[in-house]
């Protein structure tokens, strides 16, 4: 198999003078991007990185976190991509955990790297003028006469994405050239993209769907254009200026683009593929976008940072909810839920935890210097990813939410995403949260966290529930309005915030009419039934 930096080459000897790179006024060739990054490739040499050695990057989206992630793949270098927002003691662990030679960073992410004691034992390249920076990014892109050969192998390790670590310390996933290739070609097949296709680079370059939206646009000698921080009204302006085809976005951005006020006004036409991840999509949503964009595709990606592809659908809004079936470079079981071993498969529409085979060609071999991370999720060859679902007659696959996040009150195992769908339909539910919560009686009981967008109160949403095939058992025993739903910088829900009381309340009046009696944060207590 073709190492990254000679997938790259392809691209060049192909379409050298296709548009690769966008960034602001930064307009390049896929033949200009292609001497910038050997220029990179060469100044990372020259800082004393060698094959093998890791490069901690802390950017946004920007053209030369890119650019940076290709030079490594052509060097033979580690990119280590970490969220910008990273906390000086999450950087800190990650030097330390990685091992890392060198770090680049910019203003934003400056602070973190003053304060982290291990960033100050290795160089510092700083862009923009970033404090206690010991190079700067010119020096480190100057011009040199490095030839066009990669020196990586399929084999070397391209990169270690690491974790959210909501719970616990972040994780850190080495992943050889070979996954992400395998990785990168299924993303192509599975959203059948065709030559020259463009999309938004927005999804963080530090998250697998980033890194997929660069590396497949690449394979297919397409248009990558950065967004540096997420801004709907920049997106859709650059939709319509860039003419892009495809999207690939996680629920919250899709939501936040239908919601700004210049959509209406916006010319969508070109974009002709949806495709979405990183979090369980709403009914309401998928239905709402279908109206709006009219895709000739709508893809429902399931996967992880361990495992790009777990499954697919290319029909997302013919089924709601479902997950699809395994992707092309994977196998898939649901096992129950204390299972020890990926042989204890759960039944039909037995809620169990997902499970994918390790052999699969995007699959991880193990966490970076986390033998108990390793103990916990690897057996038998099967990766167990803590998620929870089923399997339907038809042999799709429901992703219901997580073992971490399953409600279980009065002896009942409770998901989250069902109540969810149900309630999102609603059509004053703007977005709805569900978490358990402590209960003395109960174990846990199950709440709702709604954003509103008009006025709506308990009763009706109980109702609303009551009427939907949604079982008695299920139904929220209370309703919370809020401001907002807590989220990770990727769009996914954080059930652990809302349990523990850290969010806003909605303490709006009821909008246009005389209901002032009922409180906004209201609650209802139910009996079981």
């Amino acid at each position: 198999m073709l190492d990254l930096g000679r997938t790259f080459l392809q691209s060049v000897e192909r379409s050298p003078n296709a548009l690769a790179l966008v960034d602001g006024e930064l307009r390049v060739t896929y033949a200009e991007w292609h001497r910038i990054i050997l220029n990179a490739a060469q100044g990372l040499h020259e800082l004393g990185l060698g094959h093998g050695d890791r490069l901690l990057v802390v950017l946004q989206n920007r053209w030369e976190m890119a650019t940076l992630h290709w030079a490594c793949q052509f060097a033979g270098i580690v990119m280590v991509p970490l969220n910008w927002r990273a906390k000086p003691d999450e950087l800190d662990y990650c030097v330390t955990n990685a091992g890392v030679k060198a770090i680049v960073y910019e203003p934003v992410s400056a602070e973190a790297v003053m304060q982290s004691p291990a960033a100050q034992n290795v160089p510092r390249v700083g862009l923009d003028d970033a404090p206690g920076r010991t190079a700067t990014i010119d020096a480190l892109l100057a011009p040199t006469s490095s030839k066009a050969t990669t020196q990586a192998s399929a084999e070397d390790c391209s990169l270690i994405l690491y974790t959210s670590g909501t719970t616990g310390k972040a994780k850190g996933v080495p992943r050889r050239h070979r996954h992400e290739r395998a990785a990168a070609l299924a993303h192509v097949a599975q959203n059948l993209y065709r030559h020259g296709e463009r999309t938004l680079g927005v999804m963080p370059l530090y998250h697998t769907m980033g890194v997929r939206s660069l590396l497949s646009m690449a394979l297919v000698d397409g248009l990558f254009v950065c967004v540096r921080r997420w801004n709907a009204r920049l997106a859709l302006h650059s939709i319509a200026q860039y003419k892009l085809t495809c999207l690939y976005l996680v629920p919250t951005l899709y939501h936040d683009l239908l919601a700004d006020p210049a959509f209406s006004q916006t010319d969508t036409s070109s974009v002709t593929k949806l495709g979405f991840a990183g979090a369980p999509m709403s009914d309401g949503l998928l239905k709402r976008l279908s109206t709006a964009f009219e895709p000739d595709l709508f893809v429902n990606h399931y996967g992880s940072s361990e495992v790009y592809t777990f499954s697919i659908d290319q029909h997302a809004t013919s089924k709601p909810g479902s997950a699809g079936r395994a992707g092309i470079n994977t196998r898939l079981r649901v096992v129950k839920l204390d299972a020890r071993s990926p042989d204890d498969v759960a039944a039909v529409h037995e809620e169990g935890q997902i499970v994918a085979d390790l052999l699969g060609d995007e699959a991880f071999e193990g966490y970076w210097n986390r033998p108990d991370a390793n103990e916990k999720s690897l057996r038998d060859g099967w990766y167990f990813t803590g998620d929870t679902g089923y399997f339907d007659a038809d042999g799709d696959l429901y992703v219901t939410g997580r073992v971490d996040d399953m409600i279980i009150s009065g002896g009942e195992n409770i998901s989250p995403v069902d109540i969810e769908s149900v309630l999102s339909l609603h059509p004053c539910v703007d977005e709805v949260a569900v978490a358990g919560v402590k209960d003395e009686r109960w174990g846990q009981r199950v709440v709702a966290f709604v954003k509103r967008s008009d006025y709506v109160d308990c009763d009706t949403l109980d109702a609303w529930c009551r009427a939907s095939d949604l079982v008695n058992f299920k139904r929220p025993r209370e309703y919370v309005f809020v401001d907002d739903i807590p989220k990770s910088p990727v769009g996914k829900i954080l059930r652990r915030k809302l349990q523990s009381g850290e969010y806003q309340r909605d303490e709006r009046a009821a909008i246009g009419r005389n209901e002032t009696s009922i409180q906004p944060h209201q609650h209802i207590e139910i009996t079981k039934e």
